[in-house]
């Protein structure tokens, strides 16, 4: 995992933006967001018991896999969005961004490899993008059962319960 500021710059959404800013893990803490480092499945397990994981399913995010609606599905991934639980990544291969916003409003860029996992809490503002490779494979964990219901950023968000409560938090 490496962490920084998003330099705001146009461009491609891809590229890694990156500031030269970098940010302490410590502050994604402060934000609510977790991170493991799992080299093997085991681990994912364990974190998975710990946190009373009980499902999960596996997503390919590549040109290859999903042809002519890629480019379709990495813009709609990259619209700015919370969830009302908790979004947890494990990455199986290849590489990406989420991007997550900052007690501020900035945007703080997290880029993932292998073995890394990620729990963004739910009524967090964020965003996901592969890298200039087009190319992630992740396992995805639920609570229950699967659901992936983003809610964009618009003024009437800002009041539904996991927004309020996750404000609250920070």
């Amino acid at each position: 995992m490496k962490t920084y500021w998003f330099d705001n710059r146009t461009g491609d959404q891809r590229e890694d933006h990156d500031s030269g800013r970098p940010v302490d893990p410590e502050y994604l803490s402060q934000l609510g967001v977790l991170y493991h480092h799992c080299p093997s499945v085991d681990d994912v397990n364990a974190v998975a018991l710990e946190r009373s994981y009980k499902n999960r399913d596996e997503i390919v995010v590549s040109r290859e896999k999903m042809g002519s609606a890629y480019e379709d599905k990495v813009k709609m991934f990259f619209n700015e969005h919370l969830h009302e639980d908790e979004e947890i990544r494990y990455i199986l291969d290849g590489e990406g961004f989420f991007d997550v916003r900052s007690i501020e409003d900035e945007w703080v860029r997290i880029r993932l490899v292998q073995g890394d996992l990620i729990i963004l809490p739910a009524g967090i503002y964020h965003r996901f993008t592969t890298d200039s490779k087009n190319y992630i494979k992740a396992m995805r964990l639920f609570k229950d059962e699967p659901k992936w219901t983003p809610l964009n950023r618009a003024p009437e968000v800002e009041n539904i319960p996991a927004r309020q409560e996750y404000v609250s938090r920070v």
